[in-house]
């Protein structure tokens, strides 16, 4: 679902979506260095080459995002208002964003603090775009809940 809808914002063809590579992983297939405490998922950059290939024009980008468990879980222990369909549905929709945004060359993925920090608000923005128009039980808590990363940043520009 989460795809579909990220497709339709940026009107993305099927063959456009499969351009960036990358896969979803929870808690219990993540490596030890993709396990951090605090945020709800984070993407991991790796390379990529077709079998065989010696070329280094044949390298591509393969994003990883890596699904924080014991963080979501946590926050919806401490929220008993917010379900989890609608949570993760916001934090994977979240994270394609970044992946879409990536792959354009709209944001980079080496960035400084302080550009981080505003792509994180220019991506919760995107996000809701992409779910406002969505029916779900619960998905307005959600909203609410992430609706303080639209607040401004101290020392930081609007988005």
């Amino acid at each position: 679902m989460a795809e579909e809808l990220v497709s339709n914002y940026y009107k993305m063809s099927p063959s456009q979506w499969r351009s960036p590579k990358y896969d979803i992983k929870t808690l219990r297939d993540l490596e030890a260095g993709e396990i951090i405490n605090g945020p709800f998922a984070q993407i991991v950059r790796y390379q990529g080459s077709p079998k065989g290939s010696a070329l280094g024009s044949d390298r591509y980008d393969f994003y990883k995002v890596c699904l924080q468990d014991h963080t979501i879980l946590k926050t919806l222990r401490d929220s008993p208002y917010l379900k989890l369909l609608p949570f993760c549905l916001y934090v994977i929709v979240h994270e394609l964003i970044h992946i879409v945004r990536f792959s354009r060359f709209l944001q980079n993925f080496e960035a400084t603090h302080h550009e981080k920090l505003r792509e994180e608000r220019r991506v919760h923005c995107h996000t809701v775009s992409v779910l406002r128009p969505v029916r779900m039980e619960g998905l307005d808590q959600v909203l609410a809940f992430f609706a303080r990363w639209h607040e401004p940043i101290d020392g930081l520009a609007s988005p």
